[in-house]
């Protein structure tokens, strides 16, 4: 029995027994229920409704009422003391990987811990009330797997708009390149040349992702590159983006260095991740073409304080270093400039379900508090082409929809500690 049949045959092993957890911890959509909101928000507007009644069925929104009478018997979610609002979104997650705070546990454990990682990662970060996430490279397709299981009711979690293996170069951050030369190690993504770049896009495509993801510079968890030193060639990344496109697939593009974003907007990818270094003209640039940012300006604080303890070697923390003020100051510039910025975490460089500790630091750094959580709600679900049914709480959208004690207008970091979860109907927390 190969690695993939080994692999497919744990997945099935592992959604059977978190089937019957996952039943007992989530009610099932119901044909009729009412939520009676003692504060909603209306996140596209920014304006806050008292004592709104929000009728589900079916997994889906019917109506958004502060007039509507429930009937006797109704089933009934009191949320009329608590603070409303859809479902959060994070736009840079990896969900993926061994359990253990190591480092190099990669190197040392079975691949399947990976899937199992996998699985308590997504229902942590569900709990945390995120109901959409976006993975954003993820070796042998696993990724796929866990969103299909998600999409199947077989384990909690998500939705998951997935990448499959991030394309890169030979020795660039999206290879694996700490072991010597007698290892032939190489990651699953890696692919040199216009021709090449589209044939693994193809491959992606071919094995059910959502999204194309490559590496357009250096980055700080690679041994061996700098984090602004730009990766495939302009010709290269317009081949992926072309490909991409025409099988209808976003893109999103690992950039760093100046040029490195500069090249990978000219090229037409939908989102740039990390930021860092971005001056002027990539300011002028993304708002001439409309790309969207995703800068993740809160794993900077756990790396540096917990990245040694977990093993992460002095080569990367020093290229956090460099890498995490010039990038709170490229988000700042970039908020100020009023980009389209979504909210993205890279969760998996800090714990799962941490997720929601970024919002305090966007405020710092510019964003007013309905900014934030438009960027992680309508900005966000625009990213993914899903605005038309997520991101709001309106009639005809999903029934994504949490809940927390206090007015997050006022207080953000209100959203690092959810009440109530709701994913298409279902109930998933209710403290």
């Amino acid at each position: 029995m190969n690695s993939r049949t080994l692999l497919k045959s744990s997945l099935v092993i592992l959604c059977t027994l978190f089937a019957g957890t996952y039943e007992a911890q989530a009610s099932e959509p119901s044909d009729l229920a009412y939520i009676k909101a003692g504060s909603l928000l209306d996140v596209a507007s920014g304006k806050v409704q008292k004592n709104v009644v929000i009728t589900v069925e079916e997994g889906k929104i019917k109506a958004v009422s502060q007039s509507t009478k429930i009937p006797a018997g109704a089933n009934v979610i009191d949320l009329s003391n608590q603070f409303v609002l859809p479902g959060l979104m994070d736009m840079h997650t990896h969900l993926m990987g061994p359990l253990a705070n190591d480092f190099f546990a990669g190197y040392f454990q079975s691949p399947h811990r990976a899937v199992i990682g996998g699985v308590v990662n997504a229902k942590k970060t569900l709990m945390a009330g995120f109901t959409v996430v976006r993975d954003v490279g993820a070796s042998d397709f696993q990724d796929v797997a866990l969103r299909n299981a998600i999409n199947a009711g077989e384990v909690p979690g998500p939705h998951m708009a997935v990448s499959g293996p991030a394309l890169g170069i030979t020795g660039g951050h999206c290879d694996n390149n700490s072991l010597n030369h007698a290892f032939e190690e190489r990651s699953d993504g890696v692919a040199d040349g216009p021709w090449a770049v589209r044939a693994q896009v193809r491959k992606n495509v071919k094995y059910g992702v959502d999204v194309i993801k490559f590496c357009a510079t250096g980055g700080v968890f690679s041994k061996g590159t700098k984090v602004g030193q730009t990766q495939y060639t302009l010709e290269e990344m317009q081949n992926i983006v072309d490909e991409a496109h025409t099988h209808g697939r976003r893109v999103a593009a690992h950039a760093h260095g100046t040029e490195g974003i500069l090249r990978a907007i000219k090229a037409g990818v939908d989102s740039v991740e990390h930021v860092s270094f971005l001056d002027k003209a990539g300011i002028k640039l993304a708002k001439k073409k409309g790309t969207y940012l995703s800068l993740d300006i809160y794993n900077t604080e756990y790396t540096l304080t917990e990245g040694a303890k977990n093993g992460v070697p002095e080569e990367n923390i020093n290229k956090e270093r460099i890498v995490g003020t010039r990038q709170r100051e490229s988000f700042s510039n970039a908020a100020k400039a009023g980009l389209k910025l979504v909210f993205s975490t890279d969760a998996g460089v800090y714990p799962h379900g941490d997720n929601g500790k970024q919002f305090s630091r966007m405020v710092k750094f510019g964003m007013t508090e309905i900014q934030a959580i438009q960027a992680a709600t309508v900005n966000s679900a625009g990213l993914l082409g899903w605005d038309d049914r997520m991101g709001q709480v309106k009639e005809g959208y999903l029934a994504d929809i949490i809940a927390v004690g206090g007015n997050p207008l006022e207080d953000i970091s209100e959203l690092e500690d959810v009440d109530f979860v709701m994913k298409g109907g279902k109930v998933y927390k209710q403290k």
